[in-house]
């Protein structure tokens, strides 16, 4: 009797072992690092709403957001060694260089780890995929059409960019120089191209040099978030007013008061939440094995890469006095 009772004993001490290691584990958390330009930009902040969004419709996925203090290839390169030392599954990266990050780039896919860039693009060797916000063409174009209408068709324009190494920056602006080329903007006339580095301070240093030494100057053209918003304020402390037009690309949140002020008529931007929401949705994507001539971005749809591995989401749009109160809520 006492040898069937530890017989009973050690089959049931058998069985609960046995379920116990037949118990599955909970997954572990898909790892996606969006690495920005840099910290404190707003229109990075509203694309980590969207990865943030992208990752919760996703399920099990973390998001880790960050970035350099200020924009620089050196800072970037940092936060990406200590992204491969966590062995995270995926970067996506707005690039301040897109030669100088392609080692560190390509050392993470050596370990397996799925890199694309948005927004400001990887050279084709240090990423799987480039997201272009909009298509290049259609940015330029609209940048210079904007400028135009508000001075009348005529008049000195000058362009205030980022840093002179970014990538979508100098395609744009090629895109904006080769525009004025046009017929129908024979009469406005380029006369600088300054770089803030996208810092306020410098932006606003650099806006007022071109105020300055343009006494003549009609618009200033801005393919920068922080950048637009540093011309604006400039042109007001100047109190050019109504002389002096600034466009180019800019966030609703901090624009709509450079649009009631009068210093910026209108102003144009894709939607950041959007863009962050179909990288982070396509670097899933990677992950799984599943992106193909298509990539699926979620409720965006789908995109299809060209073949230097790039896609375009959407064209840019245009924010004025109309709508800029609506969208300013959002982002």
């Amino acid at each position: 009797m006492k040898l069937k009772k530890i017989i009973v004993a050690a089959l049931a001490v058998g069985l609960v072992a046995g379920l116990t290691a037949c118990e599955k584990k909970a997954p572990e958390k898909v790892k996606i690092a969006m690495v920005v330009k840099n910290l404190g930009n707003g229109f990075f902040d509203a694309a980590h709403e969207g990865a943030k969004e992208a990752a919760k419709e996703i399920g099990n996925v973390e998001i880790i957001y960050t970035g350099p203090t200020t924009p620089s290839a050196e800072g970037q390169i940092e936060i990406m060694n200590s992204l491969i030392s966590q062995k995270v599954d995926a970067i996506v990266i707005s690039a301040n260089d897109p030669n100088a990050l392609v080692p560190i780039a390509q050392k993470a896919m050596q370990r397996g780890i799925k890199v694309i860039s948005f927004d400001s693009g990887l050279a084709k060797e240090g990423r799987l995929m480039q997201l272009n916000p909009s298509n290049a063409q259609l940015i330029g174009e609209k940048q210079i059409q904007m400028a135009s209408d508000a001075i009348g068709g005529e008049g000195e324009i000058a362009i205030l960019s980022a840093s002179a190494q970014a990538t979508n920056q100098n395609i744009w602006i090629s895109v904006m120089k080769k525009t004025l080329e046009k017929p129908e903007y024979a009469k406005l006339k380029l006369v600088g191209t300054v770089y803030g580095d996208d810092q306020s301070d410098k932006s606003y240093r650099e806006a007022i040099g071109l105020l300055r030494s343009n006494p003549n100057l009609k618009a200033i053209i801005s393919p920068t978030t922080v950048g637009i918003n540093a011309a604006s304020k400039a042109v007001v402390d100047e109190k050019l007013v109504g002389k002096v037009f600034v466009t180019g690309l800019g966030l609703p949140s901090e624009m709509a008061g450079h649009v009631k002020s009068g210093a910026v008529r209108d102003f144009a931007i894709w939607n950041p939440i959007d863009l962050g929401y179909a990288a982070t949705f396509a670097a899933n994507e990677f992950i799984k094995g599943s992106a193909g001539k298509e990539v699926s971005v979620g409720r965006m749809g789908k995109i299809a890469p060209d073949a230097a591995g790039e896609a375009a989401l959407g064209p840019p749009f245009v924010y004025n006095k109309d709508n800029v109160d609506k969208f300013a809520k959002i982002f």
